[in-house]
């Protein structure tokens, strides 16, 4: 389980990714397609895969805080 910690994590400007040889070629193929380097379309995918995936954690956490709105409620007395 991770713990966290009160030290400020390093930033890690760079990620190395190993990706299967149909989806590199996937990847190679649209960036040529389009003009755009690869790294910036893997960017803007995973950037469009935090927003979605926050938004359905953030949509759950409110439906379980409205489901045990009374132990909540309980526990902060």
């Amino acid at each position: 389980m991770h713990q966290p910690t009160s030290q400020p994590q390093p930033h890690h400007p760079h990620l190395h990714v190993d990706l299967d040889p149909a989806l590199r070629q996937a990847l190679d193929d649209l960036a040529d397609a389009t003009g755009r380097p690869p790294e910036d379309l893997v960017r803007d995918a995973v950037g469009r895969y935090l927003d979605e995936e926050g938004a359905l954690v953030r949509a759950a956490a409110g439906r379980l805080a409205v489901a045990h709105a009374g132990l909540l409620r309980r526990l902060g007395e």
